[in-house]
């Protein structure tokens, strides 16, 4: 295909596992003209990201900011940071991201203590006692709060207890959840937890929110040799965002005026209202897609309201059924990682596209495409519709 000179991309809701549509206003913010980094408005923008991600993380931590790249970057930075040569660090292995945690630790000369679980499984608490006991002194305990490749969500209850214990750090990866599920830092007594922009918070893919409790930071600041990674080096980051710029790296500007206004909007709606409007239409899409008689992949009280597994029917192409969603209906979808490849669909309520103008949207077209394919269906309409009609 030969591009046009005035690319225009074509509209796509996207309803899979991220990036997710953005607000009108998210994408306003970002038209506007960019400054330099030095600028006293760059401070006032940093104070007022910072006071919002605090209140999305629920969290006091002074060191809340956005890193500059995805949460890929906010998960190598939060490990890094935290694991040197030889240390231990138990990790959450239900899932692809869980193993990405794992093979990170590898890199930095740390020591993985994988904990397995099937990929749709969580993890428990009396898995992560047994480990640290086992293990004898270790560094850290890292999981998935919200594991984007199978649809769990991972409790958190318990695993501060734990950690203390066993004299242990808690790092919690919180991409899909932020802004679509309580993640309340605080009251977990999680060290660090990062995320991403591009899902349940509303903005583009560009940053990773991050934030760390004072003991995190003071061990960075002391530990006793220069980290390997200049770019990921947190001690620096808080500097800069601590209200002290200097010369780090060039700042995302536009991706900053969108994460301010993403959050604006996230205050506006209210954290409690959000998270009830994501279990909601979460609610709904499970009622349609179950009246349909298709399966969910994971089990009613392991749930994320942001990331929907289904599992797909015997004899149905998961390719065929995702690119006609896409060509006809304009509609992505996502497809299984790792052990769940051609087996499930990752159905993503995130943001914006959490309403149910989207849940039935998709189950109409569903019901469209899957008796061609194979798969002789109900109708999951007035089943999503009965949940909206509970209020």
């Amino acid at each position: 295909m030969t591009m046009s000179k005035a690319f225009q991309p074509p509209f796509r809701l996207l309803l899979g596992p991220g990036p997710s549509n953005v607000e009108d206003r998210v994408l306003r913010a970002m038209s506007a003209q960019v400054i330099g980094y030095f600028d006293p408005l760059m401070t006032e923008i940093a104070g007022e990201i910072g006071r919002l991600l605090r209140m999305a993380f629920g969290t006091a931590n002074r060191a809340t900011f956005p890193i500059s790249g995805t949460g890929t970057s906010g998960m190598e930075a939060a490990l890094i940071n935290l694991v040197d040569p030889g240390d231990k660090l138990i990790i959450g292995h239900n899932g692809f991201f869980g193993d990405r945690m794992v093979q990170i630790v590898e890199r930095c000369g740390g020591v993985p203590v994988p904990l397995a679980a099937d990929w749709g499984r969580p993890i428990l608490a009396e898995q992560v006692e047994a480990a640290c006991k086992r293990e004898g002194k270790v560094k850290g305990i890292a999981v998935v709060h919200a594991e984007t490749s199978t649809g769990v969500l991972q409790s958190l209850d318990g695993l501060r207890g734990i950690a203390d214990r066993h004299g242990a750090y808690l790092l919690v990866d919180a991409v899909t959840s932020l802004g679509g599920h309580p993640v309340e830092i605080d009251r977990h007594g999680v060290d660090v937890c990062y995320s991403g922009t591009q899902k349940a918070l509303g903005a583009p893919t560009g940053l990773s929110p991050i934030t760390l409790s004072d003991r995190t930071l003071d061990l960075i600041k002391s530990r006793p040799r220069k980290l390997q990674s200049y770019y990921f080096d947190l001690a620096l980051f808080e500097q800069y965002w601590a209200g002290n710029p200097f010369y780090h790296h060039t700042p995302p500007t536009t991706f900053y005026y969108a994460l301010l206004e993403a959050l604006r909007i996230m205050a506006e709606e209210g954290l409690e209202a959000r998270w009830a409007r994501h279990r909601r239409n979460h609610q709904a899409l499970v009622a349609g897609v179950e009246a349909m008689g298709l399966k969910m992949h994971v089990d009613p009280a392991f749930r994320l309201w942001t990331l929907n597994t289904v599992r797909i029917p015997e004899g149905v192409d998961d390719a065929k059924v995702r690119g006609r969603l896409l060509e006809e209906f304009g509609i992505e979808i996502g497809g299984g990682l790792g052990t769940l490849k051609g087996k499930v669909w990752r159905i993503g309520l995130m943001g914006v596209n959490s309403r149910p103008n989207n849940v039935l949207l998709l189950l109409a077209a569903l019901e469209r495409i899957l008796p061609s394919e194979g798969f002789c269906c109900g109708s999951g309409i007035a089943a999503a519709n009965g949940v909206y009609a509970q209020g």
